[in-house]
């Protein structure tokens, strides 16, 4: 055992431990703090690379790289770094094909897909359930939703199978869930599903890169600079790599926490590391057993990422944005694609191979997984996509100390009856990561506001004189004070849904009567569909 003795130990250096080690030393410069991270470097799942590109070398992100402008906590967090955004590139036609390699390869230019009139009345049914079920969920505890015993016990997919008519709507669901966990619709609860929409203002904000939604802006630079530049300030030599914590014990006086090579006293713990990983750690005494029985059953995603760089973004050229939407083929690896160039200008595509994609092509040669994403880039984009000057890839299931990405996810009746754990501090541990947020749960920002509540949980505990009555208060009631304020975005888009209800319903009747009688009636139909979610997400986003 060293003979140091440390206030707090942060467990992980990614944006949550490094923003609670932050937040520690900014309240209290004289608390002794050490974070612990397994990797060989800061970021946890970012991390920034270096690759060959048109003018030489340029750096792009192979893990978490999108924000949005209502992520507050990581706005606030680059404003104070002094670090600048760019927007996402989305100008130009989108191409969209699902329904198999034999399908029809649709573009479009608006937020929504190019669907038959069947499918977007379909989709705007759907839509409208899902955003009365947000408007009605519990971020902070889950449990407390209505029907939550009920949500909880069915799948996204099996909500999907009974509320969905049409087969393509239910392959586009599909999509959305490997995009946004890595995982298909089948293994992850629907009150989970529902609670994590929620979390981000509403379904669309999660989908989108418009304005406030989830793939709106960039970071210059990176964004695993993040953490580099939190480690700078809390102090290189508080953190120590490569040192993977094996074991914690607890006792009325201290904490002892171990790795492999040394064992370190401190008087609180905060455990930032992602529930599958937290579950290896040996706990002594033992953690309350619904503790341990969430953690050990909340699986992360699977996801393969990879950019690719050009010349020149010939796509732009071609009046594209770059983005692609693809459904589950046994040709196409990937599910989307979108404009990766960097504000330098060196061009380049970034796509995501998840879920079920993910688990049949990460056994195959990275060779075999390239030219498969050549050539579907070639069909979608043209000859063009061929000629790239490099291809790189990252499967974070093999990363150590990750096992997959981008989320832990929770099976059907865990949230009911266990996730009080989730963020319950047992004894002089205390819990953070992006899984516990209750404002973009599973992004960077989440990250960020949980190791922010972890750290005012300490100070409550050894400063309390350095939390304002309010944090006080919030620490007191075992949730975030600004908490209450997610449930506004949903709101607006609820009453827009509201609103529209009735009239959408009846020209879904109408239409159907027209589209027997008129084949304009189609291009009419489509028309005003698209104006609609064009208009509605316009409203949303105010």
């Amino acid at each position: 055992m060293t003979a140091d003795i440390w206030d707090v130990i942060i467990v992980g250096a990614g944006l949550s431990g490094l923003s609670a080690a932050h937040l520690l030393r900014k309240r209290n410069a004289k608390f002794r703090i050490l974070v612990l991270e397994g990797k060989d470097r800061v970021g946890g799942r970012t991390v920034s690379t270096e690759i060959p590109a048109a003018s030489g070398v340029d750096r792009w992100d192979f893990g978490g790289q999108w924000i949005g402008s209502t992520q507050t906590h990581i706005l606030e967090l680059i404003k104070e770094l002094g670090l600048e955004t760019y927007p996402q590139f989305s100008i130009g036609k989108k191409v969209h094909h699902m329904g198999g390699p034999g399908a029809k390869v649709r573009t479009y230019s608006t937020s929504i897909p190019a669907l038959s009139p069947l499918v977007l009345m379909d989709l705007t049914q759907l839509l409208w359930k899902i955003d009365r079920l947000l408007a009605t969920v519990c971020v902070q505890d889950p449990s407390m939703t209505p029907g939550a015993v009920e949500l909880d016990s069915m799948t996204l997919q099996s909500y999907i199978d009974e509320q969905a008519w049409t087969t393509e709507l239910k392959e586009e669901m599909g999509l959305c869930s490997r995009s946004l966990f890595g995982m298909e619709p089948s293994q992850m609860s629907f009150l989970f599903f529902l609670m994590f929409a929620a979390a981000a203002g509403g379904l669309l904000a999660l989908l989108e890169s418009t304005p406030g939604c989830a793939q709106e802006l960039k970071i210059k630079g990176g964004t695993q600079q993040l953490s580099q530049c939190l480690a700078e300030r809390v102090g290189f030599k508080n953190v120590r790599l490569g040192s993977a914590v094996t074991a914690i014990w607890q006792d009325a006086e201290w904490a002892r926490v171990s790795t492999t090579t040394n064992t370190f006293l401190c008087r609180a713990v905060i455990v930032t590391c992602p529930p599958h990983l937290a579950a290896k750690i040996h706990y002594q005494p033992a953690l309350p057993s619904q503790r341990e029985f969430l953690t050990q059953n909340m699986p992360v995603g699977h996801m393969i990422k990879f950019i690719l760089t050009y010349q020149t973004a010939f796509w732009r050229e071609k009046a594209s944005s770059g983005e692609i939407v693809a459904g589950s083929s046994t040709e196409c690896p990937f599910c989307v694609t979108f404009d990766a160039t960097s504000p330098s200008g060196n061009a380049a595509l970034v796509g995501f191979i998840a879920g079920q994609q993910a688990s049949q092509w990460s056994s195959k040669e990275s060779g075999e997984r390239r030219e498969a994403v050549l050539s579907s880039l070639v069909k979608y984009l043209g000859p063009e996509a061929r000629f790239f000057i490099h291809y790189e890839e990252k499967d974070w299931a093999k990363e150590d100390y990750s096992g997959g990405c981008p989320v832990n996810v929770m099976a059907p009746g865990l949230l009911t009856y266990y996730h009080p754990s989730l963020r319950k501090p047992c004894g002089r541990i205390h819990w953070a990561g992006t899984e516990t947020a209750t404002l973009w749960c599973g992004y960077m920002s989440g990250a960020v506001q949980s190791g922010q509540r972890a750290a005012l949980e300490v100070l409550a505990e050894l400063f309390p004189m350095s939390l304002t009555r309010e944090e006080q208060d919030a620490v007191q009631n075992k949730h975030s004070a600004e908490g209450a304020a997610k449930q506004t975005p949903t709101s607006k888009l609820r009453y827009l849904c509201t609103s529209k209800a009735v009239v959408i319903a009846t020209l879904a009747i109408s239409a159907a009567v027209l589209l027997a009688r008129n084949q304009n009636a189609v291009l009419n139909t489509k028309a005003y569909f698209t104006n609609v979610f064009t208009t509605r997400h316009k409203i949303f986003v105010l």
